[in-house]
């Protein structure tokens, strides 16, 4: 399928009618729901309003994607298929055109309200690397983590979206040692957003019934914060000041033609984690620090499957709720370049990395912005864009500086 031809995009657009991702978006004191097409957003309200699509109840015209998030697979596969069928006729062009308002003209918003938040560790290569740093002494990968998705709970009410200014974060650095993080660093990773609620154990064949798109995570770590406070319950405040998403939700059906073969897995999994079908998504990150590209992190090759991080997050009986985004953990392939955090990619500091401006960084400065963004492949040569995160590092710290 083409891009959208009355709207003059190009085959290889991102934001072509093959994607298709949703989003919140205000204008003055008014917020709404929207699809990205091009460097436009359809508004869905409006559209809703004017009979074009119909989503079984006012779904669409609401502040956020939630409810319409809560009503399930089948509007979600009809809706997107009348989105289709409206940017890709011209038949359309007529009633649709008045609809659209470009990107460069909004605010974009938190896309949906976040429930809760659950943050794993399932990339090998980062889960080795780190555990060379951390732990020099001793085997990189704990006895567990070839068993089950390694993970924590994170803070919900801090995830902002997208251009949401990043605080310094204040707290112990070791003992008798409290004030601003001086090891602050990112962690490059895609997030995955429950619309259909459960009410225990979700079976990994049902991912897709329960999980509505996906979206792009900064898990900013302040890393000194977090060697003195992981042990032995794992991370806190190291991690909970700003968790930062991008705007735009990719559906899950937009990436049917990026679905790879998951990793071989050793030893077996338990039943509770064994697919019909073992898949990942290729998805092709890129990390700008200051603007100068130094990572490619490719998620294809992780280890734990977003399917199975659900299975695992639910078969103690856990509940979800519509809006529960859970995150993957960084993501690292075996090349330095490939590194998507900067710990990783300085090796702890001692390879600074050069940026375009002609300065060197290990860690974060005030003032630093970081930029991830990603493409995976889309139906008949097409690329599916997922935006970007982006955020700053303010100059002010977030809490005292002063010892409590």
């Amino acid at each position: 399928m083409s891009a959208a031809v009355w709207l003059g995009l190009a085959d290889d657009d991102p934001f072509g009618v093959e994607n298709l991702p949703y989003c919140a978006f205000g204008q003055d004191r008014f917020r709404w729901t929207g699809v990205r097409i091009g460097d436009r957003i359809l508004n869905l309200a409006a559209a809703e309003g004017r009979g074009l699509i119909e989503a079984g109840g006012a779904f669409l015209g609401q502040p956020t994607l939630s409810r319409f998030m809560a009503a399930g697979r089948p509007v979600w596969t009809r809706v997107r298929e009348r989105l289709t069928e409206l940017l890709s006729a011209a038949r359309y062009r007529e009633s649709v055109e008045p609809l659209l308002v470009p990107v460069a003209d909004v605010r974009l918003a938190l896309p949906f309200e976040v429930a809760d938040y659950v943050d794993f560790y399932s990339s090998l290569e980062h889960a080795t690397n780190l555990g060379k740093l951390f732990r020099p002494d001793g085997e990189p990968l704990l006895p567990n983590w070839r068993h089950l998705p390694v993970g924590y709970h994170g803070r919900a009410g801090t995830v902002v979206v997208s251009g949401t200014e990043v605080p310094r974060p204040c707290g112990q650095r070791r003992a008798g040692d409290f004030g601003p993080s001086a090891r602050l660093d990112i962690e490059a990773e895609v997030g995955f957003v429950v619309g259909v609620p459960s009410q225990g154990a979700v079976a990994v064949d049902d991912f897709r019934e329960h999980v509505f798109g996906a979206v792009l995570v900064n898990d900013w770590s302040a890393r000194d914060l977090q060697a003195w406070e992981y042990q032995p319950l794992g991370p806190f405040l190291g991690k909970s000041f700003r968790t930062s998403i991008s705007p735009w939700v990719v559906p899950l059906d937009a990436l049917d033609a990026a679905r790879v073969p998951g990793p071989p897995q050793e030893p077996g999994v338990l039943p509770y984690l064994a697919a019909g079908e073992h898949y990942g998504y290729d998805i092709g990150l890129e990390v700008s620090w200051n603007g100068t590209l130094v990572s490619r992190p490719p998620f294809g090759g992780m280890y734990w499957t977003p399917a199975q991080q659900l299975a695992h997050m639910t078969v103690n009986g856990a509940w979800t709720r519509t809006g529960d985004l859970y995150a993957s953990g960084t993501v690292s392939g075996p090349q330095i370049e490939q590194t998507g955090s900067f710990i990783e990619r300085t090796w702890n500091g001692a390879r600074p990395v050069l940026l375009d401006d002609g300065t060197t960084r290990s860690f974060l400065l005030d003032g630093d912005t970081v930029a991830i963004s990603a493409t995976a492949p889309g139906p008949g040569g097409s690329r599916i864009g997922f935006g970007e995160v982006i955020g700053t590092i303010g100059c002010e710290s977030a809490g005292d500086r002063r010892s409590p």
